[in-house]
């Protein structure tokens, strides 16, 4: 179960990545943040991967729920 959710679909796109940082940051080590997102977010995987070390991209997960609905989960280290 995620710590926190964010549903960005609605949100302008230049403030998607500081509002998904911010999130992740108040996040506890071992929780997760769910985003909602209308496109596969790669090139954020990407850059949480390079620039936070706290992100546990082995235990990323992102599924297509519909058209225009991707689901990804943002887990912590622990």
């Amino acid at each position: 179960m995620p710590a926190a959710k964010l549903d960005l679909r609605n949100m302008a796109p230049p403030e998607r990545h500081p509002t998904i940082h911010s999130a992740f940051d108040e996040l506890e080590p071992g929780e997760t943040l769910r985003i909602v997102n209308d496109h596969e977010p790669k090139p954020l995987f990407y850059e949480l991967q390079a620039e936070v070390d706290a992100f546990d991209a082995e235990r990323y997960d992102c599924r297509k729920e519909e058209e225009g609905k991707y689901v990804a989960d943002l887990p912590k280290k622990a």
